[in-house]
């Protein structure tokens, strides 16, 4: 029985950076290649979750990467070779000492580059929210119904209740040619509060959702139990 269609996907492939809007993706055990396989880390920093974010630098989310060549060959080959469009226009290679040091000036942090070809998620691989979630926390907060905003990988729809994918934590999904384990909520943090486009805060939206939501969580986190190909307009149901 199809409960509902994808309507974006979207891979992020430098943590906190802008991300990729997909017509398709195929995903493996370790979720869309080359999603969040790169991160800047703050140096000196020694803690479960060392990411630079934009919750210390809300630029980032004005970074535009794009991988120019070599994602087919990794992780057995070389490095992805990925460029970055940063505020102004000017375009400088991800690795470059000149980015590293435009992240420092605007943040007063020093920051290194960390490569993960599994991926730097916070929890898991796959993310999911549905569209009436999304649509739910933006009324409340007078913003936008973005999905950017909240930065998950497959967004669908699944009818007009908010938080219905809440339901699926514990269970199976089959979304196009692959099948999904629903782990667990994704309980959010300050970073959905930070304009897609400007970086800008809007405290309004966390505690929004907040009302919303008891435990403050807006879509779930998910695993890949069977790899295949996923496309905006695929169906998806319950297994």
């Amino acid at each position: 029985m199809t409960t509902g269609t994808v309507t974006a996907i979207a891979r992020y492939p430098v943590k906190s950076m802008r991300g990729e809007q997909l017509e398709r993706a195929r995903l493996g055990f370790h979720g869309i290649p080359l999603d969040r396989a790169f991160a800047f880390v703050q140096d000196g920093v020694v803690s479960p979750f060392p990411w630079f974010t934009g919750r210390e630098c809300p630029q980032l989310l004005q970074c535009t990467p794009a991988v120019i060549a070599g994602a087919a060959e990794w992780p057995s080959g070389p490095w992805p070779r990925v460029e970055v469009t940063v505020p102004g226009g000017s375009v400088l290679p991800l690795e470059s000492p000149e980015l590293a040091g435009l992240l420092a000036s605007w943040s007063g942090r020093q920051v290194r580059l960390h490569v993960d070809y599994r991926g730097s998620q916070d929890v898991a691989y796959v993310s999911l929210i549905s569209t009436a979630t999304i649509r739910a926390i933006a009324q409340a907060a007078g913003v936008p119904a973005d999905h950017r905003r909240f930065r998950m990988n497959l967004v669908v729809d699944i009818g007009d209740e908010p938080f219905a994918e809440l339901a699926w934590v514990g269970s199976q999904v089959r979304v196009g040619g692959t099948t999904l384990a629903v782990h667990e909520p994704d309980r959010r943090c300050q970073m959905i509060t930070l304009d897609p486009e400007t970086g800008e805060p809007n405290p309004a939206v966390l505690k929004q959702l907040g009302r919303l939501s008891r435990e403050v969580c807006a879509g779930v986190y998910c695993s890949v139990l069977v790899p295949g190909e996923v496309r905006v307009g695929d169906s998806l149901s319950p297994v």
